[in-house]
């Protein structure tokens, strides 16, 4: 029986995929009390990042827009929420998504992390509703694991 935020995911045309397998020592998510701490999720589907590199503005050979690095934020929260299922059981067990910290690879120069991380800010808006409201964070970093041109965390409450 699918819960009423998997059937929301279904009817905004997403699925939710299988967790991520860690690409080091941790785990995807961990259940502390009514808090559950995501690691970082990468933009992975069917077990590849989609796209590699650094986000730009400047239009440079290689670089990922800002429009495609806002696209994977997206895949980065869906990617969270199938981590939470797995420690929780079930999605409508959330209470409130508390806080989202975005890295976003950037280019030397490059201050749009804002406007990228507002992917996974909008999609879990467009999935929990005022649930979905969070505080956040949207840094710049030099380089993200596999080459990765986006990261997501999160921290959500949850109910018992």
């Amino acid at each position: 029986m699918t819960g009423r935020i998997e059937a929301r995911l279904i009817e905004l045309g997403y699925t939710l995929p299988q967790v991520a397998a860690p690409v080091a020592t941790y785990v995807p998510a961990v259940l502390d009390g009514d808090r559950v701490y995501v690691s970082g999720q990468l933009p992975m589907v069917d077990g590849a990042l989609p796209l590699t590199g650094r986000v730009g503005s400047g239009g440079g050979e290689g670089l990922i827009s800002p429009a495609e690095a806002n696209g994977l934020a997206r895949v980065c929260a869906l990617n969270a929420l199938a981590a939470v299922r797995s420690v929780i059981g079930d999605l409508d067990r959330i209470r409130r998504i508390v806080k989202v910290v975005g890295f976003v690879a950037s280019e030397p120069g490059f201050t749009g992390q804002p406007l990228v991380i507002n992917g996974a800010s909008e999609f879990l808006g467009e999935v929990f509703g005022p649930v979905g409201q969070h505080a956040r964070s949207a840094v710049g970093v030099v380089a993200l694991p596999l080459g990765a041109p986006v990261e997501v965390e999160m921290v959500l409450a949850v109910n018992p």
